[in-house]
């Protein structure tokens, strides 16, 4: 156990938290990284109710352990809201302004607020809406990134302003980088490009091994990926990049959704899942400047055990000296 702000308020038994990855945090990943001691997530993102509902009870079939709900604030359905906050011990929001009356929604339904963050104005207005936890995204960050800050500047000028949790996010992959953060104030780290390879992840396996043969020279922060997020910087593989620009057609491929087949459009925002078919090397493949650490497949409890043990033992040879 590695007890922090963070842990106390969750219930989890370590500092670590995963990303809430549409279409790769799978309830199997979830479950794994709670039932390591972790805080699972799932993402909430284009579920109608029911299914969001389903799947949460899905999921807490395979662990009794604290797990979170994600929503991205562009495709927000405050009933999805409602569902999370009735069955879930952190309801986390991203990519827009906090929202008291969102809060409210959480809290009322007995979870804890979260906001992902990418500048200590969002940050200062996450805690005045009433939030009790926030995600500090640094631009190192896979996927979509808020704001236009490294993590270290970014987390200090947070820690500096705000009284809640700060988790730290962005480029986050080793134990080594864990111990970093967790010194530095931060009362967690959130994971999310090294679990993409985790076995129980719901990740293409050609989007898998582009990043385990991928360094962090290897992404890009970019808008190429935009059909369907306009104007949203994303950070993903230089290669799908050069891969998408040099694709012939409007549509890449097809992907499931909620249980329903839909088409994949040439820059879509859409990245290439377990069920995905088509031209893969050119859809979003994202991932964080972390990318350097995802060096093979394994299941998502030897990644957190790694990841402790190590953290632990970092943490433990800085206390000596």
């Amino acid at each position: 156990m590695i007890n922090t702000p963070f842990t106390e308020i969750t219930g989890c038994q370590v500092p670590i938290q995963l990303a809430g990855m549409p279409g790769v945090a799978t309830k199997e990943l979830a479950a794994a990284v709670s039932n390591a001691g972790g805080l699972g997530m799932i993402s909430g993102t284009h579920m109608p109710p029911n299914f969001l509902l389903d799947t949460i009870d899905n999921l807490k079939k395979i662990t009794g352990d604290p797990f979170g709900v994600n929503f991205l604030m562009p495709f927000l359905d405050r009933d999805c809201v409602e569902v999370a906050a009735s069955k879930s011990r952190v309801v986390e929001f991203f990519y827009g302004d906090p929202d008291p009356s969102l809060i409210e929604i959480v809290h009322n339904g007995g979870a804890l607020a979260c906001w992902q963050i990418g500048s200590v104005k969002e940050a200062a207005l996450a805690e005045k809406a009433g939030c009790d936890l926030i995600v500090a995204q640094g631009t190192q960050a896979g996927g979509h990134v808020r704001g236009d800050i490294q993590l270290t500047p970014l987390l200090q000028e947070v820690l500096d302003n705000v009284k809640i949790p700060v988790i730290a996010a962005g480029g986050l992959g080793t134990a080594g980088d864990i111990a970093k953060v967790l010194e530095f104030g931060a009362a967690a780290a959130r994971i999310g490009t090294r679990f993409v390879a985790a076995k129980e992840s719901g990740a293409h396996p050609k989007y898998v091994q582009a990043l385990v043969d991928a360094g962090a020279e290897d992404t890009v922060l970019t808008e190429t990926f935009s059909v369907g997020w306009p104007h949203a910087h994303h950070r993903v593989l230089k290669s799908c990049v050069a891969e998408v620009n040099s694709f012939e057609g409007d549509t890449v491929g097809e992907r499931d959704l909620a249980g329903e087949k839909k088409p994949i459009l040439r820059g879509s925002i859409a990245l290439p899942t377990i069920n995905t078919t088509g031209k893969i090397e050119a859809m979003a493949l994202y991932a964080g400047e972390s990318v350097g650490a995802v060096e093979e497949v394994k299941s998502a409890e030897e990644i957190m055990n790694e990841l402790v043990t190590g953290a632990c033992s970092c943490l433990n040879s800085a206390s000596v000296k």
